[in-house]
């Protein structure tokens, strides 16, 4: 299988630059995954999709504002820190920018030395791993200097950072959002509830391998990402009822899915915790997803392929293809696929 079968053409226009006013304007492409027909739709109206029973899985992830920009102690020399795992306490994975180099004792401050940084270790692919030094509070101090961590093809400032955040994001430690639960508010997801639909939320915290294209040509030769994620026993029993009722669990998102993924034994879903760097592709079968909401993937990427392995390939490039051609918003703040 080779990594150019998951390539399309996308005009830079339609990558979406900043999020709709209203969360639930986004527009809705429905693709039926058996039959790959599909149809426009307006995600206001995903309640005509769903049905008494469903389960909504979502995860409750924050993103925390992981970029730094500071100066190297010795040379007063820039640097830019994207915080990507939390070891301890004080203790961080982080990528530089590219081209920048820093050695093991290497020393850094930002915010005119609020925070001070050093770095312990150079790790494989480049990372390093540094030691925080600061007085107070960690998360109040990040959140003072840092900065949210938009992909690189945001070039437009996001103003308001909560509209980078779902609006059940609870647990901090992500580096990027889930972004397909960004279409939802408080009240849609009531409504939701009202009809029967269940809510069943993971934790996932995502990384930016998230999104980076495969450069392999081989698909099966590349390497994941590792992430942490939890799914707690309410969680885990909410989802198994479901199956066992014979109703659909929804993914909202490709972190949920690869989340209760990763954690399902011979067909019933574990509440447990840890790092997963399962990858999905077509050929992989689904133990326990039924149906995804998710937003428009980059080409090659690992999630294009993800769904691929739900939908087809040949369904889901059709699809993506007539939103090209439709002028769909696409990527993080832009429009919603449901797959079912």
């Amino acid at each position: 299988m080779n990594t150019e079968e998951f390539d399309y053409y996308l005009p830079e226009e339609l990558i979406a630059q900043h999020p709709l006013e209203d969360r639930t304007a986004s527009r809705l492409l429905v693709l039926d995954k058996e039959s790959g027909e599909y149809k426009d739709d307006c995600f206001k109206n995903i309640l005509l999709h769903l049905k008494e029973g469903d389960c909504l899985v979502l995860n409750d992830t924050r993103v925390i504002p992981a970029r730094l920009y500071g100066n190297k102690k010795e040379t007063g020399g820039f640097i830019e820190f994207l915080l990507l795992h939390r070891y301890n306490i004080d203790e961080w994975e982080v990528a530089l920018k590219p081209g920048r180099k820093a050695k093991i004792g290497a020393e850094f401050e930002f915010g005119g030395g609020k925070l001070l940084a050093e770095v312990i270790d150079v790790l494989e692919g480049g990372n390093r791993r540094v030691r925080f030094k600061y007085d107070g509070v960690f998360e109040e101090i990040l959140d003072e200097l840092g900065e949210m961590p938009l992909p690189h093809y945001i070039k437009e400032k996001l103003v308001d950072k909560e509209r980078y955040q779902t609006v059940y994001s609870k647990h901090e430690g992500s580096a990027a959002a889930p972004t397909a639960g960004l279409h939802f508010t408080k009240e849609l997801l009531e409504e939701i509830e009202k009809m029967g639909v269940k809510l069943a939320f993971v934790t996932l915290h995502v990384g930016l391998g998230t999104f980076r294209p495969v450069k392999v040509e081989d698909v099966t030769k590349h390497k994941m990402h590792s992430e942490y994620y939890s799914i707690n026993e309410e969680t885990a029993k909410i989802i198994n009822d479901t199956k066992a009722q014979g109703k659909r669990v929804i993914c909202v998102g490709t972190t949920s899915c690869r989340t209760i993924e990763s954690a399902t034994e011979n067909g019933v879903l574990m509440a447990k915790s840890g790092e997963t760097d399962i990858f999905m592709y077509p050929g992989y079968e689904f133990k326990i997803t039924d149906a995804l909401i998710t937003n428009f993937h980059l080409p090659k990427s690992t999630l294009v392929m993800l769904v691929s392995a739900l939908a087809g390939k040949d369904n889901v490039l059709n699809a993506y293809a007539h939103a090209v051609e439709e002028k769909y918003r696409f990527f993080s703040f832009g429009d919603a696929m449901f797959i079912r």
